[in-house]
């Protein structure tokens, strides 16, 4: 009897927060359920990954066929060499560290790489690159997503993942200013905030806005797709 091919293993990263459920509150590892409920429509297994020694992250990569770096706080100025904008939102600064390893473990490994909106700010910090603390526009009132549209640029992965303009949902106050070494933008907003960005030659890839919180899988399937086909 054959065995059919398990599906990939991908890694979201997650953070800690205080929860509440029944009679707890209590510190607790989250990330929204959008996001595993995405890796499981794109065929990948999802994996949750809280924040740990950034000495371990190596080693938690080697286990996982894709990483996804998830949404969340604003990251340190400090780590682009920045000065805070008074609307920059207080540091996550263990967060900050475990992601940026985890960042490095996997563009070290080339195991595929998926930012999603702070995802995509960190994987531009961690090659060196800035960002813009405060831009306008790309978000609903709290706790609500906006929607807007993002045109890739021919030629990218991006493009070939997402043909076209798209309208997308979007929930940002912070987006990228100078790329980070080898990044290319794979798409803009209408305003010419960079959408995406890319690594070419490398299976590393990231988006601005949330695949999690639409019906559009597109994105997550170019993950699991090389996943699937990413030398171990």
């Amino acid at each position: 009897m054959s065995r059919s091919t398990p599906p990939p293993l991908i890694g979201i990263s997650t953070y800690q927060e205080e929860a509440r459920w029944g009679v707890w509150t209590l510190p607790a590892a989250l990330v929204p359920a959008g996001y595993p409920r995405l890796v499981r429509r794109a065929g990948g297994l999802p994996a949750l990954l809280p924040p740990g020694d950034p000495d371990t992250a190596a080693a938690t990569v080697a286990r996982l066929d894709g990483l996804v770096i998830a949404g969340g706080a604003d990251i340190a100025p400090e780590r682009y060499g920045a000065e805070p904008d008074p609307r920059t939102g207080p540091p996550a600064p263990d967060r900050d560290a475990w992601e940026l390893a985890l960042i490095e473990a996997a563009l070290t490994a080339r195991v595929p790489l998926l930012g999603i909106c702070r995802g995509l700010q960190l994987l531009n910090v961690a090659l060196g690159g800035t960002l813009v603390q405060h831009v306008e526009g790309h978000s609903g009132p709290p706790g609500a997503f906006a929607r807007h549209e993002i045109t890739p640029v021919p030629g990218t992965l991006l493009a070939s993942a997402l043909p076209g303009p798209v309208s997308v949902p979007t929930y940002h106050h912070q987006a990228v200013d100078r790329l980070g070494r080898g990044l290319v933008a794979s798409a803009h907003a209408a305003d010419g905030t960079v959408e995406a960005v890319e690594l070419p030659g490398a299976p590393a890839f990231a988006v601005q806005w949330h695949p999690e919180a639409g019906e559009d899988t597109r994105v997550m399937d170019a993950l699991v797709s090389a996943a699937r086909t990413t030398p171990a």
